[in-house]
């Protein structure tokens, strides 16, 4: 094969250099002809991955640009509550959202070095609750600074982690109160539930992920703001990793925070996209649904100002967010808000070199309790007080949980179990009302933005024994690509029927599919769309995908749009009236129902084989967002399930075959 390249933002993709002329493929197919020919590469990996980051990098809001510190003032508090409301807690209950905080003491340790412990336990939402350690002076005059230190990604020891307990030792032995917090999926609420990509369960049943995160993090900030002994002017917050995304989302949007100390947590969706080799994409909270759409990472260091931050990062960092790469964006770029305010003096990088790697080690811990001490007006702490021998065991620093405590999971499936929709008419005219109202919301819910075919370009083909085949990299004007292959019977009519057949696995999976409507003398189309295939096989697509939710798009409403452009160019090209369309899996059925349920006269007939017979199933397997990225869209279920999505496809007949049996929870 050689490599030929068209158009800056295709690249480049493969075409044969040999003919097919020579395979063996009968007058009647068979599953194992066609798959050679769907197996043939289309669209280069390296071409696909280019597009997508080219997408959501045209995407990327651009960095706010400052005129007066009261324009950015005025403006920073406009966005902090967009993005409370409209985003953050999108279908939360208010209830829930603005309830005061519930903490219970559960016993204390006398340590004898100058500080105590406190047990905390504490609840989230009804029936799901976190467990946090207070760090307390013991001997306490007046009020008092405080420091939140939030997790990152520590593994099993969650909170008991050796250098987040040496950070709040120290907190605590300078005369400042530390509060240690738990986070989802390590330590104390290491339960498979919690994994974070249980968070997509939660959009798909109407309650923006990002919601219960912000929620568990600034339940600590409202025990330390309402605490008789601390200092409400001196509440800082600081941590590693996710706790450094943490840190700077919760001091962004909630200016009780004074000071902010981010550790290697975060950076512009625009380094990280461009950096990937450098580490993943982020966990699903730090790409949350909508809310790249309206602000990046640039604008939450920005929404800062003029409050004191000091954001630390490594100069080869193992995981991410390298010092060198992300500091352009969120530091240089951010100085001139600081400036506006007379307070660039108020604003302070630090670039790790020992260890350099992904850490919160001594020489950052340094840098932040010389920061934190400043800006509190306290006598400067320059070194770290020899605190080893105080660390305590995992066991030790248990509080515990109810047995029955819920996970993320958890609260998707139960929110779930509170949907109620009204149900679909059955007289003609009302259910036609009711089906075009249905349309409307289906394509708001999957933010529907129609796609155009540029070109169509021809790569390769067969003729021989019976049947044809033209290969199509399938080119959209919005710079993303779907790839196919058409095969019919040499003696096949061009009006035949046609018929698209989708794969979960990808096209070469369809053969079986693929050859029975050829052996019914019909033209089929074996679609790729964009995340399947094995083009996709190896580039992480759910990473992307996440992205794309981030910035307002939705995966499944792109892949309908190229779903029903190719419908339209095929029936087009076939002088056909409609369309048939066949799905095999939970994916394509769900793309192809989404697809006939917009365009409904597109399509004659939809038959959907091993699909799902309510979005239910994604809860109660569960099937988790790497697996189906593009299903978990936001309010999906909350406003459809399959049933509902197969009658506003009405007139196209759909009909389902061995739909996949769920377990009952």
């Amino acid at each position: 094969m050689r490599l030929y390249r068209h158009r800056v933002h295709i690249v480049g993709f493969w075409l044969l250099a040999c003919s097919f002329s020579c395979r063996e493929v009968s007058p009647q197919s068979t599953p194992g002809d066609l798959q050679i020919i769907l197996d043939e590469e289309i669209l280069a990996p390296g071409a696909a991955l280019l597009q997508i980051k080219s997408y959501i990098l045209s995407r990327v809001p651009a960095p706010p640009t400052p005129t007066s510190a009261v324009q950015w003032s005025e403006e920073a508090q406009r966005l902090r509550q967009r993005l409370l409301q409209d985003v953050v807690f999108h279908g939360w209950p208010d209830e829930w959202v603005n309830s005061q905080p519930k903490f219970e003491d559960l016993g204390s340790i006398e340590t004898h070095q100058g500080y105590r412990l406190h047990k905390l336990r504490y609840e989230i939402v009804p029936g799901f609750q976190s467990v946090a350690i207070l760090y307390e002076p013991e001997k306490l005059t007046g009020q008092a600074p405080a420091i939140l230190n939030v997790n990152g990604h520590v593994g099993p020891q969650g909170k008991a982690v050796e250098y987040k307990q040496k950070r709040c030792i120290n907190f605590a032995k300078h005369g400042i109160l530390a509060l240690n917090l738990e986070w989802f999926a390590f330590g104390e609420l290491r339960q498979e539930g919690n994994e974070h990509w249980y968070g997509a369960h939660l959009d798909l049943v109407g309650a923006n992920a990002l919601g219960i995160f912000l929620l568990e993090m600034r339940r600590g900030l409202d025990y330390l703001y309402n605490h008789p002994s601390v200092d409400r002017n001196r509440i800082g917050v600081t941590g590693l990793s996710g706790g450094g995304w943490q840190t700077i989302l919760l001091s962004s949007l909630d200016e009780r925070v004074k000071v902010s100390v981010p550790v290697a947590g975060y950076s512009s969706t625009t380094t990280k996209v461009e950096a990937r080799r450098y580490g993943d994409l982020g966990d699903i909270e730090q790409n949350g649904t909508d809310f790249l759409a309206t602000a990046d990472y640039t604008h939450l260091t920005a929404m800062m100002a003029p409050r004191p931050t000091l954001l630390i990062h490594n100069a080869e960092d193992d995981c991410c967010f390298r010092a060198p790469l992300v500091k352009p964006l969120i530091y240089d770029g951010i100085r001139p808000f600081f400036r506006l305010y007379g307070k660039e003096d108020l604003f302070h990088w630090y670039e790790n070199r020992d260890p350099g790697t992904h850490n919160y080690q001594l020489a950052n811990r340094e840098q932040a309790y010389r920061f934190f001490s400043r800006q509190f007006g306290m006598p400067p702490i320059e070194k770290e007080i020899l605190a080893g021998r105080e660390i305590r065991n995992y066991d030790e620093l248990v509080v515990g949980l109810p047995k029955d405590n819920l996970t993320i999971l958890d609260l998707a499936r139960k929110m779930a179990r509170t949907i109620t929709r009204a149900p679909i008419p059955s007289a003609s005219g009302a259910k036609a009302a009711w089906a075009s109202s249905g349309r409307q919301k289906l394509n708001s819910v999957v933010r529907y933005k129609p796609t155009r075919l540029v070109r169509a370009w021809t790569l390769a083909n067969t003729k021989n024994k019976g049947v044809e085949t033209l290969s199509y990299l399938f080119e959209m004007d919005n710079g993303l690509s779907a790839s196919g292959v058409w095969l019919k019977g040499i003696e096949t009519p061009a009006n035949a029927p046609v018929t698209i057949v989708l794969n979960d696995q990808g096209r070469k999976a369809a053969a079986s599919d693929v050859s029975a409507r050829v052996n019914r003398d019909e033209q089929v189309g074996a679609l790729d769309l964009t995340f399947f295939g094995d083009t996709w096989k190896d580039l992480a697509p759910f990473s992307y995908a996440q992205i794309l939710d981030g910035e307002g798009e939705r995966p499944l409403g792109i892949q309908a749009a190229q779903l029903i452009e190719l419908a339209q160019w095929m029936r087009k090209r076939a002088g056909a009236q409609k369309v048939r369309l066949e799905s095999r899996g939970i994916r394509t059925e769900a793309i192809a129902l989404v697809a006939a349920g917009l365009q409904p006269d597109l399509f004659s007939e939809v038959v959907a084989h091993e699909g799902m017979s309510t979005l239910a199933h994604l809860l109660q397997v569960p099937v988790t967002f790497p697996q189906a990225p593009e299903l978990f869209c936001l309010d999906l279920y909350k406003e459809f399930d399959i049933d509902r999505l197969a009658a506003i496809a009405a007139p196209a007949e759909v009909s389902f075959e061995n739909s996949l049996k769920a377990p009952q929870r």
